[in-house]
């Protein structure tokens, strides 16, 4: 029953789609009759994909996954521009009342829904390649007052947000850290939401995870997805396969006659799901050695910055964000996280957050690329 009130929005969305764009293409009846048979194919796929992990048949639900994750990428960025292509219409109108006969509104009706199919379909094709491509290496300094000589050019290779699960699967996950490993980083990070799904049904796709090489190890903190996957089998599979996984926790690295603390906490709503879980900076800071040259966070998300002020720590690494994912919604990210991606400054605490190495839900990306990130300590 629950299904229901979807798959009534679903078409609602749909049907103001298809009210809005087919008559101007009246002039070409297979361009409205192809469009409205993918209108309706893409209303049932959708929330029809929510509930494909219930079937039996393993090459059903990966179709129906495949099939929906798409059809939802593409009608989000189709809907968006039916809106505003809906607003310029509002606009063109009233100039039009205005000055009559300055404008041809008609003429401009069928332009811009073209404008929006051809938009729709462009930004589709190059966000599912961006999607699917393995992440880019991107490579960024950071600069810590005060590091020893030894310490300059200390790397940590990150990767988040890679969303194992019904379009992400083991082969996507290994080019992923042949690609890090390649790098011969000092440490890997494993900023959280690694998969989304349960041990069961995931194990044999994560294991690539246990072949990521560096000098000192993996490293890894629970995001939000791993509390909707169960959390706790997870922890156990990922200790199975030899990554060691921070709970407000930390360890001392030895490097070149320095400590580096590397301290981890979980989820900033990890509490939500298990009480013993909340996230806590603090205590994972306590007992490491007052003198570490260096003092690292990991955190999925970067909001966890503000309870980390103050605590010693010179980076915090995060993720999360997915830098918005496609257009338009990397525009709302900031109103629910200080930073979107890349690098900043919160006083005295340097915050990374990571566009992410794979993407969740449509394979999508559009202006905000995967990332691969090689991030080097240096002096100042």
């Amino acid at each position: 029953m629950r299904l229901i009130p979807v798959v009534l929005l679903s078409c609602l969305l749909h049907a103001y789609v298809g009210l809005r764009l087919m008559p101007p293409l009246a002039g070409w009846p297979a361009a409205g009759f192809l469009l409205g048979v993918l209108l309706a194919l893409s209303a049932l796929l959708l929330p029809l994909s929510l509930v494909g992990r219930n079937l039996s048949w393993p090459g059903a639900r990966s179709a129906l996954a495949w099939s929906g994750m798409l059809a939802m990428g593409l009608f989000s960025s189709l809907l968006v521009l039916t809106v505003l292509r809906d607003a310029l219409l509002l606009v063109s109108a009233a100039l039009a009342a205005l000055w009559p006969g300055a404008l041809a509104l008609e003429a401009i009706k069928q332009a811009t829904a073209w404008a929006v199919l051809a938009a729709t379909a462009t930004v589709t094709v190059l966000g599912v390649w961006n999607a699917r491509r393995t992440a880019a290496v991107l490579r960024v300094d950071v600069p810590v007052p005060g590091l020893p000589p030894s310490l300059h050019g200390f790397t940590i290779a990150q990767i988040s947000d890679i969303h194992v699960g019904p379009t992400i699967r083991g082969g996507y996950l290994q080019a992923i850290v042949d690609r890090v490993n390649r790098l011969d980083a000092d440490m890997v990070a494993v900023t959280g939401d690694l998969v989304d799904g349960s041990v069961a049904e995931l194990a044999g796709h994560v294991a690539p995870l246990g072949n990521l090489r560096s000098r000192h190890g993996t490293f890894f903190v629970t995001g939000n997805h791993e509390y909707y996957s169960g959390a706790l089998a997870w922890i156990d599979e990922l200790r199975r396969l030899d990554v060691n996984v921070l709970l407000n926790e930390h360890v001392v690295l030895q490097h070149d006659g320095h400590d580096v603390v590397v301290a981890g906490i979980t989820d900033h709503s990890a509490h939500h799901f298990d009480p013993g879980h909340r996230s806590d900076p603090q205590a994972s800071i306590l007992g490491a050695p007052l003198g570490a040259a260096l003092k690292l966070l990991l955190a999925h998300q970067p909001r966890s910055a503000m309870a980390a002020l103050g605590l010693g720590f010179h980076l915090q690494l995060s993720g999360h964000t997915h830098g918005g994912q496609f257009w338009p919604w990397n525009l709302l990210v900031r109103f629910q996280q200080p930073f979107t991606a890349g690098l900043h400054r919160l006083q005295d605490l340097w915050v990374y957050t990571s566009r992410g190495t794979g993407y969740w839900g449509p394979p999508k990306r559009f202006g905000a690329p995967s990332e691969i990130t090689h991030l080097r300590m240096v002096q100042v």
